[in-house]
């Protein structure tokens, strides 16, 4: 099985997330990320969808979703072709005889402090899912009390843009 980045630009109604999230489920294919939020156009929402499947069964899911009344445009988004980033909130233990070190980790990877109390920070880290996962290695050894990600949010490059020449 592949990695596919589907990216859906859709109306912005009630349970279409549900009827999105069930097309998948009902051909019994996990959803490995799954990120929502409003787009450019009002009215519209842009779902970045990741799954794992073949390229048959991609198709198969990629007309169901066309058949959705809701569903305006669906684009495949190649990685060579896209930004693709992560966002990961780490919730790490520090003491006065650690917190250097973490922080030093924190800036190698370009990371941003959110917070800071006596026994813990909460750090920001953006990124490709890469560097993010290797962020999170270097921070296990410190102990990691909580950590919370995104989905994947995913743009095509270039100055092409999804809603072009939809009118709402």
């Amino acid at each position: 099985m592949s990695r596919h980045v589907l990216s859906l630009l859709v109306e912005d109604k009630p349970g279409l997330l549900t009827r999105v999230a069930g097309l998948f489920a009902r051909r019994a294919f996990n959803i490995e990320s799954l990120a929502v939020g409003a787009s450019e156009v009002e009215g519209l929402s842009r779902i970045t969808v990741v799954v794992q499947v073949e390229g048959l069964a991609l198709e198969q899911i990629t007309k169901q979703l066309n058949k959705l009344i809701n569903v305006i445009k669906i684009v495949e988004l190649e990685p060579e072709m896209a930004v693709q980033r992560d966002h990961f909130l780490v919730k790490v233990k520090t003491d006065a005889t650690n917190r250097s070190q973490v922080l030093e980790a924190v800036d190698l990877f370009r990371g941003r402090v959110i917070d800071v109390v006596s026994d813990s920070l909460i750090i920001e880290i953006t990124g490709e899912a890469s560097k993010c996962q290797a962020f999170v290695k270097v921070l296990e050894p410190f102990g990691i009390k909580e950590l919370v990600q995104s989905g994947v949010l995913a743009m095509g490059r270039g100055s092409k843009s999804m809603s072009e020449k939809i009118s709402k």
